[in-house]
């Protein structure tokens, strides 16, 4: 994007009908480290990809506990992202307090789009530049929401936010129907493998990624990091448990192909010297 007349305020419209100012926001999501998300009827689970600035550094954290039965992931500015997270966590402690019952999912959500749109129309405020996923679970089942720094929120079976997330989308949009009836491990195996489609040729590894479930029985929790890669590790002996099973039967394949040359070879010689048929 190129600076233009426009995008000095953020109340500011242009010509065209845009805030240009609110869509850099959100190009900022676009730039910040993957995060994916997917649920079930019972489960959820929020994954994302873990991004030092450099090797002598830690990487920053992307994925917040609100509380029992919430949980966020981020991609985009961590500073905006630990704001807003601190500001979810207290609307849970005070709907706690009021009402000694858990804040409902699509409330707390909402809540969040309303403090995101502000910023969208006071010209001495920014949008957050920050992307969150926000998975739950309360009466009405397990939930999964997309809230954008325009304010706006939706709620998805499973979704992906971040740089590369392209391939994690594409992924999650050939496994979904499937998900509603998965078990928990499955749903944390399907999160583990989206990831891995955002590293594009990255090796994986559970220092690299973060992995947290919530679900029925269940509050919300980051796995360890050796749980993580025991997952990891089954995947690559499932893939080289696959690949010497592919071999033999690529070469009976070519053998198949070999015979299959070899008599049409051989029927076409005697075709040549056969008689035309009489008409």
């Amino acid at each position: 994007m190129f600076r233009n007349q426009y995008d000095t305020d953020v109340t500011t419209w242009s010509p065209a009908g845009r805030l240009f100012q609110v869509e850099y926001a959100m190009e900022a999501v676009k730039q910040g480290s993957a995060a994916i998300g997917l649920r079930s009827k019972t489960h959820v689970v929020l994954g994302c990809v873990n991004k030092a600035n450099s090797e002598l550094s830690s990487h920053q954290k992307k994925i917040f506990k609100v509380d029992d039965h919430i949980g966020v992931a981020i991609a985009g500015l961590t500073a905006d992202g630990r704001v807003l997270s601190r500001y979810m966590r207290n609307e849970c402690i005070n709907y706690s307090f009021t009402y000694e019952s858990p804040l409902p999912v699509g409330r707390l959500v909402v809540q969040l789009a309303d403090k995101a749109q502000v910023c969208t129309q006071r010209s001495w405020k920014r949008p957050y530049g920050v992307g969150l996923l926000v998975a739950g679970l309360d009466e009405s089942g397990a939930h999964l929401y997309y809230n954008c720094p325009s304010g706006n929120y939706f709620e998805y079976q499973a979704f992906a936010i971040g740089s590369r997330s392209q391939a994690a989308k594409t992924y999650l949009e050939r496994r979904f129907e499937n998900f509603t009836d998965s078990s928990r491990d499955d749903l944390v195996k399907d999160a583990i493998t989206a990831i891995r489609e955002t590293l594009q040729g990255e090796t994986l590894k559970s220092s690299i990624c973060t992995i947290a479930v919530v679900g029925v029985g269940e509050p919300f929790h980051v796995l360890d990091q050796g749980t993580v890669q025991q997952i990891i590790d089954t995947f690559e002996i499932a893939a080289e448990q696959e690949d010497p099973a592919t071999e033999p039967d690529a070469a009976t394949g070519q053998e198949a192909a070999t015979e299959q040359g070899t008599a049409a070879d051989q029927g076409g010689s005697t075709d040549e010297g056969a008689a035309p048929m009489d008409i």
